[in-house]
């Protein structure tokens, strides 16, 4: 696969945090890289604030000064875009427009040679459409890099309709020689990363506004439990509500309003008052000096008579768990039955989608308590748990005790279908499975675009192979059969895969 060679020019056109964040990258890998932006002053003010980020390093003895002095060395302000035609790559990091994008590509094209790659680094406008007016739309192609560009790994490659086979090659290979994990997508709504993850903020926004919990403890459960770097309302409170709405408003209008990517009234809120979050001083948390973010709600399990753990039949995805509480101290009992655990009162199972209430009727269990995923139950630090209405208190305070002898702090929720993570996950993976049945991309690059791109601790198909697709095919199900609602519906390929008995790797 062919690579642009470092001896051809790079451009880069917008020398705001991500323009001047893709030069730096390209400049690193070796390329002379002339920086435009029409702001006047901007592009001098972007390599600026490269030298400035990288002295730091030079500082604490990461780089060597001499690199650094060659590194911007390589890197050229310019002032008029016909100084850019002996790039060999253009690549557009400007205002998220579609005309205004059109018109420039149509200025380079002028510009430009016949075999200069034209790149835009969109978000979410369509490639095809961006190059429906060129001359030469083959030459097109999406080049997404993730902010900060010199710190994450990923870059989504967006074929457009027209994309040529050999510049959509090229542009990857680059990209991995730079460093950078690329993918390859096709030109749909949201790509890859903007489309799959819609669920890790829909869902937990829609636990807010149905009172499951506050928003500091449903961040700590997924940060705790589900292994996620950051909370959904910390990480939309960094995004900037209004840029985070505004992706999800435009991924469902997209998609022609299908519900699954329906947009939160809770967010919409706060985009009208203005919480925008960091960048505003409020969004869910305040940033006012001096004010501590509030802690998750902890339950304190007072003193239990039980002493005894009873494993009735195979505990599946709990068995860490059990490993766990064993390897605590406590006496554990094995009996054949349907998969859940005894201690005391408490009757404890891995939530399956249904409410606990609901499950406690069909099964006649009134005293049963619903655990929520855990990444790794041998770690997981906290987990979240949901009472049957018909449950004794005693039960919901022994399924505390029980967690607490491993040293795992306890949320209880309210009863609420799939609770938290495993709601959060089982979504996940039922997007991402219908990003692969659409050929948006492979199975592995959607995976990987999640791991790179967000930091998921988990690719979501991988997690499903991990959990079973029968099992989540159960959980959506239940999910929508609880809410009679499309919007959970299971993916055809999930679908398929769960009455093979086969995985996505498999």
């Amino acid at each position: 696969m062919q690579t642009l060679a470092t001896e051809i020019p790079v451009a880069v056109i917008g020398a705001g945090a991500m323009g001047s964040g893709i030069a730096q990258v390209a400049a690193q890998a070796g390329h002379r890289v002339f920086l435009h932006d029409q702001r006047e002053g901007a592009a001098e003010a972007g390599r600026q604030s490269i030298a400035k980020q990288l002295q730091r390093r030079v500082d604490k003895g990461k780089m060597e000064q001499p690199a650094l002095d060659a590194l911007l060395d390589r890197i050229k302000p310019i002032k008029e875009l016909s100084e850019l035609a002996e790039a060999g790559l253009v690549i557009e990091a400007i205002i998220e427009d579609l005309d205004i994008k059109r018109n420039l590509l149509a200025t380079l094209e002028g510009i430009c040679g016949e075999k200069t790659i034209l790149a835009t680094n969109t978000s979410s406008i369509s490639v095809t459409a961006l190059g429906a007016n060129m001359k030469h739309p083959e030459r097109l192609v999406g080049m997404h890099f993730f902010n900060p560009a010199p710190l994450m790994a990923l870059v989504e490659v967006i074929k457009g309709l027209a994309t040529s086979d050999e510049v959509a090659q090229c542009v990857y290979a680059t990209a991995a020689q730079w460093g950078k994990k690329p993918v390859t997508a096709t030109s749909t709504p949201g790509f890859i990363v903007n489309r799959v993850a819609r669920p890790f903020y829909a869902e937990s926004l829609r636990l807010l506004q149905e009172q499951t919990t506050d928003s500091a403890t449903l961040d700590a459960l997924v940060r705790e439990a589900g292994g996620f770097r950051m909370g959904p309302f910390e990480l939309t409170d960094l995004i900037g509500h209004d840029v985070n709405y505004a992706v999800t408003s435009s991924v469902f209008n997209s998609y022609y309003q299908d519900t699954r990517f329906l947009p939160s009234l809770v967010q919409k809120e706060l985009v009208e008052a203005g919480r925008l979050g960091r960048k505003s001083g409020q969004g869910f948390y305040s940033y006012a000096e001096g004010v501590q973010k509030p802690e998750p709600a902890t339950v304190k399990a007072t003193s239990s008579d039980a002493d005894t753990l009873i494993v009735e039949g195979n505990p599946g995805p709990l068995a860490a768990l059990v490993t766990r509480l064993r390897e605590s101290g406590l006496k554990t009992i094995e009996r054949d039955g349907p998969g859940r655990l005894r201690f005391g009162e408490a009757v404890l199972a891995l939530t399956d989608g249904r409410m606990a209430t609901e499950r406690a009727a069909a099964e006649g269990c009134n005293n049963l308590v619903l655990l929520d995923l855990a990444f790794d139950y041998a770690k997981a630090s906290r987990l979240a748990i949901a009472a049957a209405d018909q449950a004794s208190s005693q039960a919901t305070n022994d399924a505390c005790a029980l967690l607490q002898t491993a040293g795992i702090a306890v949320s209880k929720i309210a009863d609420r279908p799939a609770l938290v993570v495993m709601r959060t996950v089982a979504t996940l993976a039922n997007e991402a499975a219908d990003a692969a049945l659409h050929g948006v991309a492979s199975v592995s690059d959607i995976d990987l675009a999640m791991k790179a791109g967000l930091n998921y601790p988990e690719g979501p198909l991988r997690w499903c192979d991990n959990l079973g697709s029968s099992f989540l095919h159960t959980v959506l199900t239940h999910l929508q059969q609880s809410y009679g609602e499309d919007r959970y519906r299971p993916a055809l390929l999930l679908r398929k895969n769960r009455f093979a008995e086969k995985g996505f790797y498999s």
